[in-house]
């Protein structure tokens, strides 16, 4: 992660925040409404990022592949890296106090862990993804699970065998193993991948319950376990309270960190949320509307959550290409609501150039596709209580045939 703060700084996209701030909403607040690096020099006498990958300029910074190719280029990964293990990680007494863990918003429930991938391991499948933890002593935290993923299913496969799960949580990771624990690849494939973005080669250290875990400020051994409390309330991608559930707990049995150890903090629906949420999908939803059609871009937009809404740029071959596009993203990325198909000569990621499409090229009656009774985002406000949503797709498109009618002036 230290090596991206400098590239970050040499790109002039780093702001210093020398005056102590408080783990108390200050910092969280101070990180709303931007997306530049925010480095403390200390909140409460520790060193600690915000923001760290909040921007797309900044992803691509991340992963060493052009703004504008990236999407095209992830969607090309082969999950091929080479993961080396380079001995043990010693470990010390567990002491989550010892760390500037961030309260973000009022209502939460309390002090959360934001950034924190978890490092799983059972039967020989290791898996890596990030879950939110909410603080409950100075070794406890509850997690926030969500069924049927990956680390759910391990889970139950321990518990179903009277065990507990082995994890490490890794804080202050580089960001392409972060980008890479936040995508669906095929399974146990985080570590290669993560490799195979940082130039093909990993070294990882294993914990003393057998979990491996790459570079990190700071890594929480620990096990998760079948015990169940209250998690939450706590502030979700949409920028609204997320109900509480009851979810495991994870006892920690170790923690390290390095002696200058800098903490990164996620800010809950804040634009680093969004772009770990969104732009894994994007090579996703790049492939399936590659098969149906000539794809040149994908963004799925901060306005939409970075998660909900998705702008596809398409070269047309035939009519009909922007409707397939359409249901082929749907059917990529089930949790998405709102898709907007545009041409070659619109930025996917302006919104004024894509809100222009939709004002100049979209016949409501024509182009306007509706979906009811689908199974959306358990994320989103509008579901209803048997989980379905309606979801829509425009397609503002030029009519082909009749491109000389929308030629914009210029220079």
């Amino acid at each position: 992660m230290r090596e991206f703060i400098k590239k970050m700084r040499n790109a002039g996209l780093v702001t210093e925040i020398k005056d102590d701030v408080s783990a108390d909403m200050q910092a969280a607040k101070m990180a709303a409404g931007t997306d530049r690096l925010l480095f403390f020099h200390t909140i409460g006498g520790h060193r600690a990022v915000m923001n760290l990958t909040a921007s797309r300029r900044a992803l691509s910074l991340a992963l060493g592949i052009d703004e504008k190719k990236m999407v095209r280029t992830l969607a090309d990964a082969k999950y091929n890296g080479n993961v080396v293990e380079d001995g043990p990680l010693p470990m010390k007494k567990p002491d989550l106090n010892k760390l500037p863990i961030l309260h973000h918003f009022p209502r939460d429930a309390g002090r959360y862990i934001t950034s924190g991938i978890v490092f799983s391991s059972w039967e020989g499948v290791e898996n890596a993804s990030i879950h939110r933890m909410q603080v409950l002593d100075d070794h406890r935290v509850v997690a926030r699970l969500v069924e049927g993923r990956h680390t759910h299913v391990m889970l139950k496969k321990a518990i179903a065998k009277g065990e507990n799960l082995p994890v490490a949580i890794t804080i202050g990771t580089h960001p392409a193993v972060t980008f890479a624990s936040c995508t669906r690849v095929p399974t146990g494939m985080e570590l290669p991948f993560a490799s195979e973005l940082m130039g093909g080669t990993l070294k990882v250290k294993r914990c003393r319950n057998g979990v491996l875990v790459p570079d990190a400020e700071v890594v929480l051994e620990g096990y998760i376990t079948k015990e169940l409390t209250e998690e939450g309330p706590f502030v979700d991608i949409t920028g609204t309270y997320d109900p509480v559930r009851m979810q495991h707990i994870i006892e920690l049995t170790g923690m390290f960190t390095k002696p200058d150890f800098i903490y990164h903090g996620i800010l809950p629906g804040g634009d680093e949320h969004k772009v770990l949420m969104g732009a894994p999908y994007e090579p996703k939803i790049y492939k399936a509307v590659a098969g149906v059609t000539e794809v040149r871009n994908v963004v799925l937009t901060k306005g939409g959550c970075g998660y909900l809404h998705a702008v596809i740029q398409i070269k047309k071959s035939t009519q009909g290409d922007a409707k397939n596009a359409i249901m082929a993203a749907f059917a990529a990325h089930t949790s998405l609501k709102h898709v907007v198909v545009v041409d070659e000569d619109i930025d996917p990621e302006d919104p004024h150039e894509v809100e222009y499409a939709i004002a100049t090229r979209v016949s409501g009656d024509r182009d306007v596709l509706v979906i009811t009774g689908v199974r959306g985002s358990s994320l989103d406000p509008c579901q209803l209580e048997d989980g379905t949503n309606v979801k829509i797709g425009v397609d503002a498109t030029m009519v082909i045939g009749r491109e000389a009618d929308f030629i914009r002036a210029a220079w």
